[in-house]
This record gives structure tokens, C-alpha cells and sequence, in this order.
């Protein structure tokens, strides 16, 4: 297919009636504009500059801060981006984080990462650790995160905190490289209802909403949303099998007595996913054609917190998770977890303010193997239980340590310890420098230790038992600035140097096995930044550069695995201008520019999108969006199997009343 050519088959009769409805309802709803009266919560759409420098953050301390005063590489998506962005999924809202490399697979798969090993061994990224309001959704299938099973109601996040570099001290084993902390907002501030439609030219979702308040205080919601993908294409113009359909349901409630806060969250999901070769396992025996991927799943979280004297407080939060994911004809997997943690933040004791917590994790994991593939055991029950302290010291009026220790018992290797320790100078309410030192680990996962190919004997591939937690020793230098009123920025410099990282070795013997014999190191720089150019035009850029260079330890011979873990860019750009027309009319475009890779070669590729939004009345907005208005690009894997990421137009029509 031409780059310049824009795609024909992606326009299905759903999307000709989506935008005929869109339509017919815009110029319903247009002509008595003025009848209905509309409350919407607050945003951030009119903050300034230095305003926005002031955002509290909760992922560095796990407490309010400035983000000015955060001693962390953190961006921050904010309810007001997400809308600005015209994105209808979270990998492509996770886009707007300079700090994360977002790589697309194919319609529905993506590799997300910080600071680069986006692909380790036989695995996507397995370093970067996500919750969703608190829940942590990886999986210890191996490591990382299905993110085709993470859905949301984009229009219902509050904030979404990126932290680059690690996390370990807070949130546990698996917060290597970095934190995607993803907020919600409370039932009390979606109040009324909410209809979106967004069409596109591979595609459609629908998405709805419906909130109130009972007698006794208790706010809630309800939610839903249904997404639909065609197939994508081969840089050949053959068809890529990845067409998917998806529906999430939800509910929440929000509530106060006194002094005590509490939320309920419960969300059901349920994904059918068409796979494309290699599908999910790319090995020997592995058949030409593969069945759908089946992605089910119901999570339910509680939270309550108490605040205390002084500023004190407390928080215990449970949730259990159960998932379901059918792979045809590789294997099948069903996940129980059920979650408990606990925090307590102490009043100020002169010069310290101290948070402690402890976190318990079990899991029961039963994999339905085939002849293709195993786990053994089939059926396991893991256990993580984890106590840690971090105490902020006020070392002088302008000068803040901050020292932090987590101890993480795993079933893999025992227990883990994770320190951490941060200076903090806040030169003045404008600039701030800052230094980090931590250790953090990866715990080794099922796919690490019990994976088996094939899947019955003779196996050519036998786990990994003597695999170790993959190490890594990060040492961070930065600086946030807001010197004048109409400008913000912040600049990090990182190295990261690891120790144990995966290999696949050949055995004397003959058959293949996991080991932990490859260390290296990785540095690099991140910088990002807000200027508004004008009382309507606002600038954003985000830049970084990075340089990776591993080796095998005496006794490897895992020839490729150097290779394979540093295949990510070198550097990457991006640049958003944001501009009002009006205080009805807006448009956005966004750059970026991602360098290329090597084994298997990707390569660099400019991509630009764009978006009209017009406010047609208070609560009734329509959108126009156009995604890789530049052309088709490719983003991850090989060439033969890989999904060329093609031009996009897209409507969207949103009401709230």
C-alpha cells in the first residue's frame, strides 16, 4: 500500500451508521442548546503553567506532594490530556508519557516500557509494574502485563502518574525500570450521565456512564464500554488475523463518616481476541493457524482510609482478581489472586515524616497445557508477603533525605531487599535538584522457571530452575524547573546497571533451559516540558536518549541475548502544540519521532496525529481525529509477522447531562 494513499477497507457499514447517528444527534441536541443545564466536575483545562508545576502526586511517597517537590523522574497524563488526545484505548493515552517507549504489536498487543528492555528473552516487557486505582495488574504468568485485558473508561481516569526509574521501595518486586500508577475518579465527581461514540476507520467504541448519590451519602456509578477492531496488515498488504471485540462493566461507590473514607470498585471484562502468527509462544511445533485468544476477567478492590491528628493517616486496601485466558490451540491459564495491603502514615516527629506498610499476595495458578507447550506444575499457589518503612528527614529548611527499605519474600528466591535513598533540594518554590540511589529486582516468574516445550517428552526446552532475580542498581541525578510563570520543565540523567538478567542456554546435554547469565548496564537522559506560547497556543516536548550495552557472563551461550534485550531506540521525541480557537473550538497536533531498531530490524518512523474538538454546547462535544497522518509505520517485531500501523480518521461524539 502507497504511504500516501489513504486506506479503503477499513471502512465498514458500523462506521457509516456510528457517524450517521453522531450526526443525526449532534443537530438534535444543537438546536435548543441552551435548554438543559449542565454541571461538569472540574478539570485541569484552564491551569497555568506553574499551576499544573503543583499537582499533587502520590506514586514517589505515597502521600501527596508536589510534583515540583517529587525526587523522581514523574510525568503526569492528566484527565484534561486524555480528552485533548482523542485516544480510545490506554496503551495509546500512555503515548502522551515522553518517559514510556509505547511499542504496537499488532491490533491489540503492545510492549510498554521505561528506560528500555521492551523485550527480554521470550517476553515483552517484564520490568515495568501497573495498578489500576491501587490493583496491581501483572501477571505472574511472566512477569508483565496483558494489555489487551487492561480496559478503563478514559473518560472517568483522573490522573495517570509515570514514574520512570524504580519503584521498588513503595510498590514492591516487578518496579524495576518503572511505575504507572492509574487514579480514577470518585463517584462523587460523575455525578449525572455520560454517552460517548468513537468511530474510526478500523473500528468503533461505545462507552456509557450513570451516576448518582443514595440518602445516605453513598455515591456511585455505573459504567460500560464496548470496543471493536477490524484486522491490521502486513507491511505486504496481506491481512494481519488480529481483529478483536471487547466489553468492559463496572461499578463504584464512594462514601464518608467521619473521619473514614471508603471505595468499592468492581469491574468484568471479557475480550475475543483473533491471533496472528506467532501468536503468543513463538517456537518450534507452534501450528500455521492458531484459534482465538480468549480474555475474561472480574476484579473487586475496597479501600478505606482514616485520617489522623497532625496529618496522620491510615489505609488498608483488599481486592481479589480472578482472570481467564484461553490461548487455541497454545494453553489456557485461570488466575485467582486476592491482595491485602497496609499503610500508616505518622504524624510529623520533629524533622521525620515516616510511612510504613506491609502487602500480602496469593495466587492459584491452573494452566491447561497442550502438545505444544507446558507449565509444570500445572497447577501452583504462590504466596508474596512484603513489610516496608521509608521516613523523609528535613535536614535543613531547603535540603530532604529520604531513606526507604522494603523486605519481599517470593516463592522463586526468598526474600528480596530493596533500599532506596533520595536527596532532595528545593532551591526555591521554582527549582528543585535531586539525586537517587536504589536496588530493585525482578522475581522470576512461571514463564522463567516452569515453561516446557514441547509440551510432553522428549522436552527441548526444560524451565528454568536455577534462574535468579534479575538485579538492578539505579542511580538518578535531576531537575525540575519552573523559572518563569509560562514555563516548566524537567531533565533526568539515569544508569541503570544489571546484574542476572534472563538467558537461554543449551545444556551439555542436549536440551535448552533458562539461566541468569547476562549483566550490562544502560544510561541515558529524559527531559520533558510545558511553554505557553501564548494565552491560547500551549507547547509540550519530551526528548530521550539512551545507551545500552550488556555482555554474557562466563559459560553463556546464548549468543542472541544481548541483541534481543537492546533492541530498543536510541532515542525518541515528541512534540504537542495545543491551540484555542476559541473557548468552543480547539485543535491539537502531536509529533513523534521514534529511532530505529536492530534484530529484527524496525525502522525509525515519524509519526503525526492531529484532533479537532468544538464544544457544541455545555456537555456536547464532537471530535475529529486523525492518527499517522504521515503514513503506515511498523513499531515491534519481525518483518513478517508484524502489523504496519496505518492511517486513522476517527469521530467522537461525548454527552454528559
Amino acid at each position: 500500500m502507497n504511504a500516501l494513499t489513504p486506506p479503503t477497507r477499513h471502512c465498514p457499514g458500523l462506521l457509516k451508521h456510528v457517524a450517521a447517528a453522531c450526526l443525526g444527534l449532534v443537530i438534535a441536541l444543537g438546536a435548543n442548546a441552551e435548554e438543559v443545564p449542565v454541571s461538569r466536575p472540574d478539570n485541569l483545562a484552564d491551569l497555568s503553567i506553574e499551576e499544573l508545576a503543583n499537582i499533587p502526586v502520590m506514586s514517589v511517597s505515597k502521600r501527596p506532594e508536589r510534583l515540583q517537590d517529587a525526587a523522581a523522574a514523574v510525568f503526569v497524563i492528566t484527565a484534561e490530556d486524555i480528552r485533548r488526545s482523542g485516544a480510545a484505548t490506554l496503551p495509546e493515552v500512555l503515548r502522551l508519557a515522553p518517559n514510556l517507549h509505547v511499542a504496537r504489536i499488532n491490533g491489540y498487543s503492545y510492549s510498554i516500557s521505561a528506560r528500555g528492555m521492551n523485550q527480554s528473552g521470550n517476553s515483552y516487557s517484564n520490568k515495568l509494574l501497573v495498578l489500576i486505582d491501587g490493583r496491581s495488574v501483572y501477571t505472574p504468568l511472566f512477569s508483565g502485563v496483558f494489555w489487551d485485558a487492561q480496559e478503563v473508561l478514559l473518560e472517568d481516569v483522573e490522573r495517570i502518574e509515570v514514574v520512570s526509574g524504580p519503584g521498588g521501595v513503595l510498590w514492591g518486586l516487578n518496579a524495576v525500570n518503572g511505575v504507572i500508577n492509574i487514579t480514577t475518579r470518585s463517584a462523587r465527581d460523575t455525578q449525572g450521565s455520560l454517552a460517548a461514540v468513537q468511530a474510526a476507520t478500523d473500528g468503533a467504541t461505545v462507552s456509557y456512564r450513570h451516576g448518582g448519590t443514595l440518602e445516605n451519602g453513598i455515591a456511585w456509578r455505573v459504567f460500560g464500554k464496548t470496543t471493536r477492531r477490524e484486522d491490521s496488515e502486513l507491511a505486504s498488504g496481506a491481512l494481519v488475523d488480529d481483529a478483536y471485540r471487547r466489553s468492559l462493566v463496572g461499578v463504584r461507590a464512594d462514601w464518608e463518616r467521619g473521619t473514614d473514607r471508603f471505595s468499592l470498585v468492581g469491574n468484568a471484562y471479557r475480550g475475543r481476541f483473533d491471533q496472528p502468527a506467532p501468536g503468543e509462544i513463538a517456537a518450534p511445533g507452534v501450528p500455521a493457524t492458531l484459534g482465538r485468544v480468549r480474555s475474561d476477567g472480574v476484579n473487586l478492590s475496597a479501600r478505606w482510609e482514616r485520617a489522623l491528628d497532625d496529618g496522620a493517616s491510615l489505609m488498608a486496601q483488599a481486592y481479589f482478581d480472578h482472570t481467564l485466558r484461553r490461548t487455541a490451540p497454545l494453553f489456557g491459564e485461570r488466575l485467582y489472586t486476592t491482595d491485602l495491603q497496609f499503610q500508616h502514615t505518622l504524624a510529623q516527629l520533629g524533622r521525620h515524616r515516616i510511612v510504613w506498610g506491609a502487602n500480602y499476595r496469593h495466587s492459584r495458578d491452573r494452566v491447561d497445557n497442550s502438545a505444544t507447550v507446558a507449565f509444570l506444575p500445572a497447577r501452583t499457589t504462590q504466596q508474596w508477603a512484603s513489610l516496608f518503612a521509608q521516613d523523609e528527614i528535613n535536614l535543613r529548611q531547603d535540603w530532604y533525605l529520604t531513606l526507604g527499605s522494603r523486605l519481599e519474600y517470593n516463592e522463586y528466591t526468598g526474600t528480596e531487599w530493596l533500599p532506596s535513598a533520595r536527596l532532595s533540594w528545593r532551591l526555591s518554590p521554582q527549582h528543585a535538584l535531586w539525586a537517587a540511589a536504589s536496588r530493585t529486582v525482578r522475581a522470576p516468574s512461571r514463564l522463567d522457571v516452569d515453561a516446557f516445550l514441547p509440551g510432553r517428552p522428549p522436552y527441548l526446552l526444560r524451565g528454568g530452575p536455577q534462574v535468579r532475580g534479575e538485579v538492578a542498581r539505579v542511580f538518578e541525578l535531576g531537575y525540575r524547573g519552573n523559572p518563569v510563570p509560562a514555563l516548566a520543565y524537567s531533565v533526568t540523567l539515569f544508569h541503570h546497571d544489571y546484574d542476572y538478567l534472563r538467558t537461554t542456554e543449551t545444556n551439555p546435554a542436549g536440551f535448552i533451559t533458562f539461566d541468569s547469565l547476562m549483566e550490562g548496564r544502560s544510561s541515558g537522559i529524559e527531559a520533558w516540558g510545558n511553554w505557553q506560547a501564548a494565552e491560547r497556543w500551549r507547547l509540550s516536548a519530551g526528548w530521550t536518549a539512551m545507551h545500552q550495552k550488556l555482555r554474557l557472563k562466563p559459560g553463556s551461550t546464548d549468543v542472541n541475548a544481548t541483541r534481543v534485550a537492546e533492541r530498543d531506540p536510541a532515542h525518541t521525541f515528541q512534540l504537542r502544540s495545543i491551540y484555542g480557537i476559541d473557548d468552543r473550538r480547539d485543535i491539537e497536533l502531536a509529533l513523534r519521532k521514534v529511532a530505529g531498531k536492530s534484530f529484527p530490524d524496525v525502522p525509525s518512523y515519524t509519526a503525526l496525529d492531529a484532533r479537532f474538538g468544538w464544544r457544541i454546547r455545555p456537555g456536547l462535544e464532537l471530535a475529529l481525529t486523525g492518527e499517522n497522518l504521515t503514513g503506515g509505520h511498523a513499531e515491534y517485531g519481525t518483518i513478517l509477522a508484524r502489523a504496519e500501523i496505518e492511517r486513522r480518521l476517527g469521530v467522537k461524539l461525548l454527552w454528559e447531562y
